[in-house]
């Protein structure tokens, strides 16, 4: 896996400061915690700006150490301004369903996803950096860029939180989902149905690279 497949030639972590709305720009200022949990799994609109959060990275450098890697703080407007992004959610690195045909299905279309107006292909989990970082290896990833939520509040401010804790002991995680996101705003959603907090099935009809496809065709 090159080093450019983690963004930024960096591992990042999900740990970050969160934000709630404001009547402009980009989703900003704390008081993630204050908000109801049921607030963390009402999905935001179409049109709606993504959360504006402090991404914790993991930045490679000179050095000859066994891990040559050191913090550098991202913001999201440095992940996702002035770009057209295909991103796509799932519930965790190394489950069935995302190593057999999540992950590897956008893998496969991304230069053609890049042909029809993308400028990028992000992955999101809430699993750590250095998990994301092992997943890519175990899958060959040379594409896709991970992006590690392991705080969960990118995912938190999408609206797509979802607890596993009983059906499959994970806790916290992102429901499902693929969008568009254009220059720091949802273009377009698709979320799995049956989105409730400790759901057993794991749907997987409409967040899956044809389904991107078809729409990015459509545009």
């Amino acid at each position: 896996m090159k080093f450019a497949t983690v963004l930024t030639s960096s591992l990042l972590v999900g740990s970050a400061r969160a934000f709630v709305p404001r009547a402009t720009g980009l989703m900003s200022t704390r008081m993630m915690s204050a908000v109801a949990a049921t607030d963390f799994s009402t999905p935001i609109s179409e049109g709606s700006a993504i959360p504006d959060i402090t991404w914790k990275t993991r930045s490679r450098i000179e050095s000859s150490d066994e891990n040559p890697f050191d913090w550098k703080d991202l913001s999201t407007s440095d992940l996702f301004k002035g770009k057209r992004i295909a991103l796509f959610s799932l519930p965790g690195a190394f489950t069935p369903t995302c190593s057999s045909t999540h992950l590897p299905g956008y893998e496969a279309a991304y230069e053609e996803m890049k042909n029809l107006g993308v400028d990028e292909v992000y992955c999101l989990s809430v699993n750590d950096a250095f998990v994301m970082r092992q997943w890519g290896l175990s899958q060959g990833l040379e594409e896709v860029k991970l992006l590690p939520d392991g705080a969960a509040l990118f995912t938190r401010g999408m609206g797509m939180s979802s607890t596993w804790t009983e059906n499959r002991g994970f806790g916290e995680r992102s429901w499902r989902y693929s969008a568009v996101i254009d220059d720091c705003k949802v273009e377009k959603l698709f979320i799995e149905p049956g989105f409730i907090q400790d759901s057993d099935p794991d749907p997987f009809e409409v967040s899956d690279a044809g389904t991107m496809m078809n729409y990015l065709k459509s545009k």
